[in-house]
């Protein structure tokens, strides 16, 4: 070996050894699929919601409230994921045609159909 390397070698094997006992241990897990598939569900939730949030009607009612459209989507943007899937999974439960007849209205509804029925 080169003989001028003689008076570093101590110090460059010092920095080596020091530089390994920096790094601690190396960690592996396994990741599931729900795992893997709960980031994509979160970002396709926060989208769903995001557009509900800008429908025209949905719009009109924020601003009603007092709440702009912008500020509607910084709090959407804002929210953590669990809130999102939850707002997204009560936008699953609502009607489709928008407001349900309640019991009572659609009692009175079958029976002025009867009572039509039968005047007839």
């Amino acid at each position: 070996m080169n003989n001028r390397l003689y008076p570093y070698l101590p110090r460059i094997l010092g920095a080596c050894l020091f530089s390994i006992a920096l790094c601690g241990p190396a960690n592996a897990d396994l990741v599931g699929t729900d795992e893997a598939a709960a980031a994509a569900q979160s970002s396709e939730d926060r989208e769903r919601v995001r557009a509900f949030t800008s429908r025209p009607e949905v719009a009109g009612q924020l601003q009603a409230a007092g709440v702009s459209p912008e500020q509607a989507q910084a709090r959407v943007r804002a929210m953590s994921d669990e809130e999102v899937r939850a707002i997204a999974a009560k936008l699953d439960a609502l009607p489709a045609g928008g407001r349900r007849l309640s019991d009572f209205e659609l009692i009175v509804v079958i029976l002025l159909i009867i009572l039509i029925a039968v005047l007839l």
